[in-house]
């Protein structure tokens, strides 16, 4: 394991364990719950043990090997030592606790696992993992901060998992900055994790990203973004970066065969919407939006149908999912979609003031959002006005 810098976050290099005990109670003829009644478990923590979701202690692995007529090395042994750490599993499905490609981040002292396929769609399959997770670390009544601890063993250097810079936000152009990062040579990578505005800061303020990505307008004011983290992040030191404007409006299909001339055609019985997760800046400005026209959202069709990010609803209108959604235009080049502009968005990246000069990589990525080369790319894609990227807003 390379040697942590003293901002590194505590981790260990342990040994990967070779889990025999389900071959040898099979050997020995014991189903799981006459096993687990003679040592005193339930079947469901022993089953956890034979699917390596977590080891037992040194008295639990004494009574299992008395009774199964072995040594505790034929039930559990190092087969060799690897580059394996103890995380922080934050994924949505507990149900994958075990044998899942993960991404790693290294956040505040803290080392999370998360699973590569919650990138959604074909980012599961483009986006190599940081590691294979081995199985539970620990029972559930030992886990800190409310996750379960997972074993995971690396697929890269910890070095490289350190210098990650992880990005929630909604904007898939993000990806694009590891890629011009790794281009000039840098050692620093991008991880972005596809989520609306709100969930974005919650991610940030549970310490789980290092910046989080946000586009929303404050009706009253004007204003973009500021006046809503003056109120969210209200005691947290920030800095705000501009990442760019963009045009959002109505995304349609292509050749609008619905006729649909704005929001409140949303009232009308044969028109379905694909929304925004609560909380997303698209799923905000449509709220307001459908306030002001007098529509109850109990009367658009496919108000609670849902897409966990931009590219998915894009995606959703030329399947036929649905006629219309609230989205950037960028996506309607992607999609080559009809767009009726409503406002314009600027999107802003807000990242803790401690992590501008503590964080290995930050600096890298921030002075990457300027290059003209990556200016040049993410302009080209359609829809984005890059003149103030980089710009400290506050």
């Amino acid at each position: 394991m390379p040697t942590k810098s003293k901002n590194s976050p505590k981790s260990e290099r342990v040994s990967e364990v070779r889990n025999r005990l389900k071959e040898r109670r099979l050997a020995v003829g014991l189903s799981q719950t006459e096993l687990a009644g003679r040592v005193a478990i339930t079947r469901q923590a022993l089953y956890a043990m034979e699917m390596n979701q977590y080891l037992p202690g040194t008295e639990l692995a004494l009574r299992l090997a008395s009774n199964l007529g072995c040594a505790i090395e034929d039930l559990f042994s190092f087969e060799s030592e690897a580059d394996i750490i103890e995380a922080e599993f934050i994924g949505k499905d507990k149900g994958s606790l075990h044998s899942s490609r993960v991404k790693i981040a290294c956040v505040g002292g803290r080392v999370l696992a998360k699973p590569v396929s919650e990138l959604g769609g074909i980012l599961n399959y483009t986006v190599p993992a940081d590691g294979i997770q081995l199985g539970g670390a620990s029972s559930p009544s030992r886990a800190v901060h409310g996750a379960d601890r997972v074993y995971v063993r690396l697929l890269k250097s910890q070095q490289e998992i350190e210098r990650q810079v992880v990005v929630a936000g909604c904007d898939p152009a993000i990806f694009l900055v590891g890629e011009h990062i790794r281009q000039h040579g840098g050692d620093a990578s991008v991880l972005g994790w596809g989520m609306g505005s709100l969930a974005a800061l919650q991610a940030l303020k549970r310490g789980e990203v290092h910046v989080a990505g946000i586009h929303v307008v404050d009706h009253r004011s004007g204003d973009y973004n500021l006046p809503f983290l003056r109120k969210y992040l209200k005691g947290h030191a920030v800095t705000v970066v501009r990442f760019a404007a963009w045009e959002e409006g109505v995304l349609l299909r292509r050749g609008n065969p619905k006729g649909v001339q704005g929001i409140e055609d949303l009232a009308r019985p044969d028109v379905r919407l694909m929304n925004r997760e609560q909380g997303a800046g698209a799923r905000l400005l449509l709220d307001h939006l459908l306030e002001q026209s007098g529509i109850p959202s109990r009367r658009v069709r496919g108000y609670d149908a849902l897409c966990p990010s931009q590219l998915e609803l894009g995606r959703a209108i030329v399947e036929g999912k649905a006629d219309m959604g609230i989205g950037a235009q960028a996506v309607g080049y992607f999609y080559d979609l009809d767009f009726i502009p409503l406002q314009e968005e600027r999107y802003d990246l807000v990242i803790p003031t401690k992590y501008l000069h503590a964080h290995p990589g930050m600096q890298m990525f921030l002075d990457t959002l300027v290059t003209r080369g990556f200016r040049q790319e993410i302009e080209a894609l359609g829809g984005y006005d890059t003149k103030e990227i980089g710009k400290i807003i506050e």
